[in-house]
């Protein structure tokens, strides 16, 4: 997963760190004052002689007290901490040890913080050319000045004077270079975690899709579950309505009997169905298949088959294999889609199913001497159910007439891949 993050746009500093800057300027200057009392009570004036006390305290907290606002306006900060700096330079203000990390920070602060990226680095470059130049304009004006005997220990193998240069020129490079790094590094750091936090929002957001998916995943299952399970046994009790009204009055003891079978398949029907609503309330998943469904229970579809009316034959062939319950299941639903179809399209009089367990294959095969393909759905829920049971176990399923006329569902399944 990938963000775009060209366009992005730090957000401004928090409540709370509007009020950490605060403290923490008001802070730097207090220290930056004590520094300037320190400096003046040693004496050691290295720039010159200071101006009067008031235009050092000037100086001093025009360096560093900026700092409250550094979050807010990084480079109107760090444009007015320079122009200070220089200024108290210029002056011969005494205090510029706080003074220059005040600027360190504030340029620090326009790489992290400023949300135009192209005028922060101009911002910053301008900066520090304007301390190189106003470092090599320092330094001749120092040279004009300079006494015969301004380094009496010099020692080194280069010249005081080259050397004293090279050494500024690097210290305010490494300054500089760090302060420029830095504040990119912390920006970079706040747009990858901004990155983060949008990737994670979308992974919750595509999880929650997912979810939702998955819920409608479920209950189109279970529209298929309740067309397996309550069609089959609506479409019997149909069929043995109708025969028992045939032979009401001709053969009353097998109108009861009938009878008996409608009720029974409406009591099963009215407690798959109850069984499925009271999932969809629960918000629960379904069930593969409900207990007791599976391979054993075939030979009682075609009791009810027979009980409709019909004329059936029922054959397992073979040495029947133990099989996965979910496979058992499968085969289950297959034999009763095939016998509610039917029941319901073929107008059919003759019912023939068969299992065959081969060496690596289990076959299924449901046959009837209907219509054919005429007046059956091609594309109803049945047959899709019937595909992916099949799918999932890595079968084949083939529905088609036959020659001699009905039509015919054969299934097979792969016995040594699921048994392995």
């Amino acid at each position: 997963m990938s963000v775009e993050l060209t366009p992005w746009r730090r957000p401004g500093p928090s409540r709370e760190q509007r009020r950490t800057d605060v403290l923490t300027g008001v802070a730097v200057a207090a220290g930056a004052m004590l520094n300037l009392t320190l400096v003046n009570s040693v004496g050691q004036f290295f720039l010159g002689r200071p101006p009067a006390w008031p235009e050092q305290v000037f100086w001093t907290l025009a360096c560093t007290l900026p700092l409250v606002a550094r979050r807010r306006f990084p480079i109107a900060v760090a444009i007015v901490i320079s122009v200070a700096l220089i200024g108290g330079q210029y002056r011969h203000s005494p205090e510029q040890q706080v003074a220059s990390g005040a600027l360190y920070v504030a340029l620090y602060t326009v790489g992290a913080w400023s949300v135009d990226r192209v005028l922060a680095r101009r911002v910053r470059l301008g900066i520090i050319a304007a301390m190189f130049g106003w470092l090599a304009v320092s330094a001749i004006l120092s040279l004009v000045n300079l006494p015969p005997n301004a380094f009496p220990n010099a020692s080194g193998p280069l010249e005081p004077l080259l050397a004293s240069i090279v050494s500024g020129v690097l210290v305010n490079v490494l300054f500089f270079g760090f302060a420029y790094l830095f504040g990119d590094t912390a920006w970079t750091s706040a747009r990858r975690q901004h990155q983060l936090e949008v990737q994670a929002e979308e992974l919750r957001r595509s999880q929650a899709d997912a979810a939702q998916a998955a819920v409608m995943g479920e209950r189109v299952r279970i529209a298929r579950e309740l067309h397996d399970v309550v069609a089959h046994h609506v479409s019997v009790m149909g069929v043995q309505a109708a025969a028992t009204r045939r032979v009401m009055d001709k053969d009353p003891g097998k109108a009861r009997t009938t009878l008996a079978a409608v009720e029974q398949s409406a009591r099963t029907a009215v407690d798959e169905l109850r069984r499925m609503l009271n999932l969809l309330r629960a918000g629960g998943t379904v069930p593969d298949e409900p207990p007791g469904a599976g391979v054993d229970q075939v030979g009682e579809l075609v009791v009810n088959a027979r009980d409709a009316g019909l004329e059936t034959s029922f054959g397992v062939y073979g040495e029947p294999a133990p099989l996965p319950e979910s496979l058992s299941q499968a085969t289950y639903r297959i034999v009763q889609e095939a016998v509610t179809n039917t029941l319901k399209h073929a107008g059919a009089t003759n019912l023939d199913v068969r299992i065959r367990y081969h060496a690596a294959e289990l076959e299924i095969d449901v046959a009837d001497n209907g219509r054919g393909t005429a007046g059956r759905p091609s594309a109803g829920l049945g047959l899709i159910g019937m595909r992916e049971r099949v799918t999932a176990h890595d079968g084949t399923l083939t529905t088609d007439a036959r020659p001699t006329g009905g039509f015919r569902v054969r299934a097979r399944f792969p016995l040594a891949r699921v048994t392995a």
